[in-house]
């Protein structure tokens, strides 16, 4: 990808509905799945439950068998929530996760948190780029966040573990 687009409040900049494409190659087996669905950025305000809505699981059975499950200050920041279709194998299947991105400790950052409050990790496109890492139990996720412009960014996930070898790759469109 070439030059990067500064986005100034990681916050203001996500908030709204996205369109969401995300393959999933599994680089051991070479299958591959895709993702195709919904994100959605609506403020914390008034939700004060912590949960994710029917569950959690990260495109509906990961295939990388992560926790992708989101985290709660009730009141800040925005909670993110995607949902659509997973096709994996051949076999295709609803699928949603639910995350919360809250004010990071810079401003115009943000702490990215799972469902149940454990931490995920930072985020900060103030350049147009980022790159973050999660340790979960044997595996590291390493992230890498890239905004093209207002209304395209694209997120690469490399699942590195025991018995995975990962490559997700999510491109999100804003919509009208």
């Amino acid at each position: 990808m070439g030059e990067f687009w500064p986005v100034a409040d990681v916050l203001a900049h996500l908030a709204g509905r996205w369109r969401v494409e995300r393959t999933v190659r599994d680089l051991a087996s070479g299958d591959e799945g895709r993702f195709t669905g919904t994100a959605v950025f609506n403020t914390l305000a008034g939700d004060t439950e912590g949960g994710s809505p029917a569950g959690s699981d990260f495109e509906g059975g990961d295939p990388a068998g992560s926790d992708f499950e989101g985290g709660d200050r009730g009141g800040e920041g925005l909670l993110h929530h995607e949902s659509g279709r997973f096709v994996w194998r051949g076999a295709s299947r609803p699928a949603e996760r639910t995350l919360r991105f809250l004010p990071g400790s810079v401003p115009g950052t943000a702490e990215v948190r799972f469902a149940d409050g454990r931490p995920f990790h930072d985020l900060d496109l103030r350049s147009g780029r980022y790159v973050a890492g999660h340790p979960c139990a044997a595996d590291l996720y390493q992230g890498e966040f890239t905004v093209r412009d207002a209304d395209h960014w694209r997120v690469v996930w490399r699942v590195r573990g025991p018995a995975k070898d990962l490559v997700l790759t999510t491109d999100y469109v804003r919509e009208a």
